[in-house]
C-alpha cells in the first residue's frame, strides 16, 4: 500500500471539542487503515484550551494566541509535504483571510470541514471582547478554493455551493460501537429528563423553564445537565455535571427522555441536530424544538417514529407527558431512533464517504 500523507488543521486539540469528536476525528482510524499517515496541528493547546473559554486570563490568551500564529507559520512551510491538507472552520482566527489563501495557493490538495454557520458571527460570552476581530472572510475564502467542501446541513451546502460546486453534506455522527444503549424503559424508578451541552448553549435549555415548571406540577422528574456544572432552573431539581470524556456517555446513558430546545434564529440552522443524535444513538426517545422545514431536526427525527418534533409550550408539555406516562412508547420511539441513527448517522455508514472524498482530492494533487 502506498501511504499518503494528511496534514489537519484545526481549531482545538485532538479529542475534546465535539465539533471535531463527532465529525472527522471519529474516522482517523479508518483513514489511517486505508493509506494515510494523519499529522494533527491544533491552533490551540491543550493549555489554551483550558482557558480560552474562561473568563479573565487575558495576558494567557494573547500569548498562547501569538504562540498558535507561529505555529501556523511553521506549517505553512511545511505545507508542500503533504499529500493533502485537511482544514475544519479556519486557519487562525482573528482578521484577514491571508494565512487561508496563502493555503489554498501551496496545499497539494485541499479539503475544507466547516461546522455551523460560523460566519454569520457568534462569541462565547467569555470573549466578547475579541468578536468583532473575528475573521468571517476567511471561511468564505476557504470555501471558494478548496477542492472540495464537507458540510453538515441542507443549509449550510446550499451556502457554500454559491462559491464551491464539490460539496458533500455530511452530518455529525456517532460511533454506534461505544454508544450502547441500555435503558430499561420502566417506571419503577424516577424518571431523568436530559441535556448535553456546553455552558455557551445551556442558555437554549433555559427556553424550556415555564414548560418545565408546568410539568413539574404533575409530574415528578428530575434534570439531568452535562456540560454547564452550574446550571440551576428554578423550581426544578437539576443534577449538573461538567462535561468529560470518560463520564459522557455513561451519564448520556443515564436519561430517560432527552430535550433539544433552540431557538429560531439563523445561527441555529448551521447545526446538524447533534444532541439529539447522541441521545437517538443510545435509545433515548427525543424531544427537540420543531423549527422551520430547511433545519437539520427535520431530516433527523421522524416525527412521532423515532422522535418528537415540538413548538410551544402545549406542544412540548404533550409530548413530555406521553414519554413520561406510557413507558412501551419510550421504548418504541428510542429504538427506532437507535435504529435511524445506526443506519444513517453512524460513523459506519459514512466512514467510506469521507475516505473517497480524500482519495478523489489527493489523486488531483498528484495530477497538478
Amino acid at each position: 500500500m502506498q501511504f499518503k500523507k494528511m496534514l489537519v488543521i484545526c481549531p482545538y486539540p485532538e479529542g475534546v471539542a465535539p465539533s471535531q469528536r463527532l465529525k472527522y476525528e471519529q474516522y482517523f482510524d479508518h483513514f489511517r487503515q486505508n493509506g494515510y499517515h494523519i499529522t494533527v496541528s491544533p491552533f490551540m493547546n491543550r493549555k489554551f484550551w483550558d482557558i480560552v473559554y474562561k473568563k479573565g486570563n487575558f495576558h494567557k490568551k494573547v500569548f498562547w494566541t501569538i504562540a498558535g500564529y507561529l505555529k501556523r507559520i511553521k506549517d505553512l512551510f511545511q505545507i508542500r509535504r503533504y499529500d493533502v491538507i485537511f482544514i475544519t472552520l479556519w486557519v487562525t482566527p482573528i482578521g484577514l483571510p491571508i494565512m487561508e489563501r496563502l493555503f489554498t495557493l501551496f496545499a497539494k490538495s485541499l479539503v475544507y470541514d466547516i461546522d455551523d454557520l460560523i460566519f454569520l458571527g457568534h462569541s462565547s460570552a467569555a470573549n466578547k471582547i475579541i468578536s468583532w476581530m473575528k475573521g468571517k472572510r476567511k471561511m468564505i475564502v476557504l470555501m471558494k478554493y478548496a477542492d472540495h467542501v464537507i458540510t453538515c446541513t441542507p443549509v449550510l451546502d446550499r451556502f457554500v455551493r454559491q462559491y464551491n460546486s464539490n460539496t458533500t453534506d455530511i452530518s455529525s455522527t456517532i460511533n454506534t460501537d461505544t454508544y450502547i444503549p441500555v435503558n430499561t424503559y420502566t417506571n419503577e424508578k424516577r424518571i431523568i429528563l436530559g441535556w448535553s451541552g456546553s455552558h455557551s448553549t445551556a442558555k437554549y435549555l433555559h427556553l424550556l423553564t415555564p414548560v418545565l415548571q408546568k410539568l413539574k406540577e404533575t409530574h415528578d422528574f428530575k434534570l439531568l445537565v452535562m456540560g454547564d456544572a452550574n446550571f440551576r432552573m428554578e423550581g426544578i431539581e437539576v443534577e449538573s455535571l461538567a462535561w468529560s470524556e470518560y463520564l459522557e456517555i455513561p451519564t448520556l446513558q443515564r436519561m430517560d427522555i432527552g430535550l433539544y430546545p433552540l431557538p429560531d434564529e439563523p445561527w441555529v440552522y448551521g447545526k446538524s441536530g447533534l444532541k439529539a443524535l447522541q441521545y437517538m444513538a443510545l435509545g433515548i426517545p427525543t424531544v427537540a424544538e420543531k423549527l422551520g422545514p430547511d433545519h437539520a431536526n427535520h431530516r433527523v427525527i421522524e416525527h412521532g417514529v423515532s422522535g418528537f418534533l415540538a413548538h410551544g409550550q402545549e406542544e412540548w408539555l404533550h409530548y413530555l407527558i406521553q414519554l413520561i406516562e406510557n413507558p412501551e412508547l419510550r421504548k418504541k420511539i428510542g429504538m427506532a431512533a437507535r435504529k435511524r441513527v445506526v443506519e444513517l448517522y453512524s460513523v459506519h455508514a459514512n466512514k467510506d464517504t469521507y475516505l473517497n472524498i480524500l482519495n478523489c482530492v489527493s489523486e488531483k494533487g498528484v495530477a497538478r
